[in-house]
């Protein structure tokens, strides 16, 4: 029996688990279509729609808010005036890193939404940058991960979690990188 029995539940649970956490979900129902339990086409619309939802949720709730609210502690100010700055040098790139940047997503649209990025801007670049994300981990669990990794007698579903971890684990390796590249500038 396929999860799809469920109906649209089941993509629900995936745009919701996007929404709030990202990859981790994702990459479940990624290695369920590797299975052949879920929908390929059904887990990215759910992956991406979740995605860009959740990444504009933090950008349009901050938008106009985040400078009075900055504005009255210094400090916060202080920490993420270098964030900022990044943002306002290089909108188009770090609205599209975004997506890529697990631990920072809230931070980078927050940083968005205080630097005055245009919202018809972040709600494009970042749609574009959740579908891209979709399809890229998608391929990477579902068929990459299967495909090549049968060579060692990991094929189907044991490959797709294998390829999953390896994913996941490299997105939170970038994610602390580029918090740490935050910091020391």
């Amino acid at each position: 029996m396929t999860l799809d029995a469920f109906g649209p539940f089941v993509y629900l649970a995936v745009f919701v688990a996007a929404i709030v956490e990202g990859e981790v979900g994702y990459v479940a129902a990624a290695t369920l279509v590797a299975h052949g339990r879920l929908h390929p086409m059904g887990v990215m619309l759910a992956g991406a729609s979740g995605a860009a939802v959740g990444d504009q949720m933090y950008f349009y709730a901050l938008r106009g808010r985040l400078t009075r609210w900055v504005a009255r502690f210094p400090a916060l100010g202080r920490r993420a005036a270098p964030l900022v700055e990044r943002v306002r040098r290089n909108r188009i790139a770090m609205v599209l890193l975004l997506r890529f940047a697990p631990g920072l997503r809230v931070a980078i649209a927050a940083a968005c939404a205080y630097a005055d990025v245009p919202p018809l801007t972040f709600s494009v670049l970042n749609a574009i940058t959740a579908i891209v994300w979709a399809v890229a981990v998608m391929g990477l669990v579902a068929w990459v991960g299967p495909t090549y990794l049968a060579a060692i007698g990991l094929s189907g579903w044991k490959g797709a979690l294998l390829m999953g971890v390896i994913v996941v684990a490299v997105f939170r390796f970038v994610g602390r990188v580029e918090r740490k590249a935050m910091v020391s500038q």
